[in-house]
């Protein structure tokens, strides 16, 4: 995580306000406020050679001493009966239509049991049994990733070498995966590119952002299927491709051209949808990824499938479309 230790740092007249993890966070560009949290539990970092609280106000001037990174426990992936809805399944891979409110594997930062628990990969444990382990153990079988709050089509691999080949089709941009997006007001252009460069905003840790130099290359493509003016106000839906798969990527880009993703507030959209006459609330994002093409790893044969969107987007847009309460 970093190069040595211990590493000195003088806290500067400026940042006098921040909270300590904060400081750490932006100052290890690189480390979670989560990890720093951590290291400040553990007894690693010291303020002017005293522990101190995650919590701490700077005020300038002050010493801290970082000894050393927090030991993990290792976490393991556990198999549990959660419902699945898997479109197909071979000996090689599986093609999973995720739900909202699924995270697809347990974070990085997973520090006990709770939080290894109620993922698509515990579910996949149970229902598939054998997955690749080129991921690790918290993430066996995992190809790719869709978002906690977007539904829709994920495939994951059942051995090591669908998992390789499946890997480099991500990798070239030749597999081709499209999503249904609703946004907030009128989209001007009937079709566009997007292709500002992403990297993690540098203050809060769990957002991603386009504004910050020196980022990974996305690119999203966007058709306008149709514009509604409501009593809820206006709205635009989209069918959206992206070549790359970078973290949050829809979301950060239709967000930066002013159009956040119903449902996202941590992008920019509203709790409420609010128009001149009424109010209508969706408690998760409008974003379901539709379709997904790839070669067989095994064959070399084209393969397509295909997701409606769920019953819950469908019946939100209904209300939005007939002027429903």
């Amino acid at each position: 995580m970093i190069a040595s230790f211990p590493i000195l740092i003088s806290v500067a007249a400026e940042d006098a306000g921040k909270r300590l993890d904060q400081f750490l966070a932006i100052v290890f560009d690189r480390v979670s406020r989560a990890r720093v949290q951590e290291m400040i539990a553990a007894g690693k970092i010291l303020v002017n050679d005293s522990p101190a609280k995650a919590s701490l106000k700077l005020r300038g001037g002050e010493r801290i001493s970082v000894l050393g990174e927090a030991k993990r426990a290792s976490l393991k992936a556990v198999a549990e009966e959660i419902p699945l809805d898997i479109v197909y399944e071979d000996d090689d891979l599986a093609v999973i239509n995720k739900p909202a409110g699924m995270m697809v594997h347990a974070g990085a930062g997973a520090t006990d049991d709770a939080r290894n628990r109620g993922t698509l990969v515990n579910a996949l444990l149970h229902h598939l049994g054998s997955l690749s382990g080129v991921g690790g153990e918290l993430r066996p079988g995992i190809v790719h990733r869709l978002d906690k709050e977007t539904s829709g089509l994920i495939v994951v691999a059942k051995n090591d070498a669908a998992h390789r080949k499946l890997s480099a089709q991500f990798a070239a941009r030749e597999v081709k995966k499209k999503y249904v997006a609703l946004v907030h007001g009128w989209v001007k252009k009937d079709s566009g590119t997007l292709a500002e460069s992403i990297s993690r905003d540098r203050v809060r840790r769990t957002r991603m952002t386009t504004r910050v130099e020196g980022g990974r290359a996305a690119v999203t493509h966007y058709r306008v299927v149709r514009r509604l003016d409501t009593k809820f106000g206006k709205f635009t839906l989209l069918d959206v491709k992206i070549d790359t798969g970078r973290t949050h990527q829809i979301r950060v880009h239709v967000a930066g051209m002013g159009h956040p993703v119903v449902g996202d507030t941590m992008y920019g959209a509203p709790t409420r949808a609010r128009g001149k006459s009424a109010v209508i609330v969706l408690r998760r994002n409008f974003l379901h990824a539709a379709e997904l093409e790839f070669r067989h790893p095994r064959t070399a044969e084209t393969v397509a499938f295909k997701s409606e969107l769920p019953v819950e987007l469908r019946e939100f847009l209904g209300k939005v479309e007939n002027q429903e309460p």
